[in-house]
């Protein structure tokens, strides 16, 4: 495969990756469109957070090639991945606790150039439903406030994808049914492709237009939340316990 072959806005194909003799990730292919969310699931140790790093340009695989926007990524520095729209969360919502909300917001715009204006800012926060005064310390906010802050700072890089990894951990159902719409709203707002990290099967079949399984490094099954979770060998890998069956 080219880069010319390549599908959607950003994805990865080959990807192997190992730590020691441990293979990690073997061969793993998938890709998000435009408008699309793309649902990565996998019992843990499955590599999902590894296929992450490397896409984000932390981890450098021994084979394969991640691409973005069709362009080849592969060997880009992680700085230089934001800058051309590549954006991620993490599992935990880690914000600067010293500074106000305006400030991080300010630190945001100024990430890069074109600085962006407070009033994009101010769009960014209403977008994720991010309703809270700008004197606010960062610190004393709730872990759903925090995790819709840095989804509105990372809107402040004009995304093309947005790596999310976990974003409903330490919420609860109600919070988890607003994350729904929030993610849907940023997706379709902003034309781009988001890769969802998540363990609640709920939420996958929610918002998820599509859903990778990872096992072991490598890829299962992928196909729509309802085919992959209807496979038998995703029960096998990601809902049997051992001896089950």
């Amino acid at each position: 495969m080219t880069i010319a072959e390549t599908k959607g806005i950003c994805g990865c194909w080959g990807v192997d990756i190992s730590f020691g003799e441990r293979p990690v990730l073997k061969g793993v292919e998938l890709h998000v469109e435009n408008y699309e969310v793309l649902g990565l699931v996998g019992p843990n140790g499955a590599g999902k957070t590894s296929l992450f790093e490397v896409m984000c340009g932390r981890y450098t695989p021994s084979n394969g090639h991640v691409w973005l926007a069709e362009r080849e990524i592969t060997e880009m520095k992680v700085h230089d991945r934001a800058r051309l729209g590549l954006a991620r969360t993490y599992q935990s919502p880690v914000v600067p606790s010293a500074m106000t909300v305006a400030e991080v917001f300010r630190a945001a715009r100024y990430s890069h150039r074109p600085y962006l204006t407070r009033f994009d800012a101010e769009w960014g926060a209403y977008l994720a439903h991010f309703h809270v005064p700008w004197n606010t310390q960062a610190g004393v906010l709730d872990t759903f406030d925090r995790r819709k802050m840095l989804l509105a700072c990372l809107l402040m890089r004009k995304p093309k994808v947005l790596l999310l990894d976990e974003p409903a951990s330490g919420l609860i159902n109600a919070e988890i049914d607003e994350l729904d719409l929030i993610i849907r709203r940023l997706v379709d707002e902003y034309a781009i492709g988001a890769i969802l990290i998540e363990h609640r099967l709920e939420l996958l079949s929610a918002i998820a237009d599509r859903t990778v399984v990872l096992d072991m490094g490598e890829v299962i099954a992928t196909g729509t939340p309802r085919e992959v979770f209807d496979d038998p060998r995703v029960h096998a890998a990601y809902f049997e316990e051992p001896g089950d069956g």
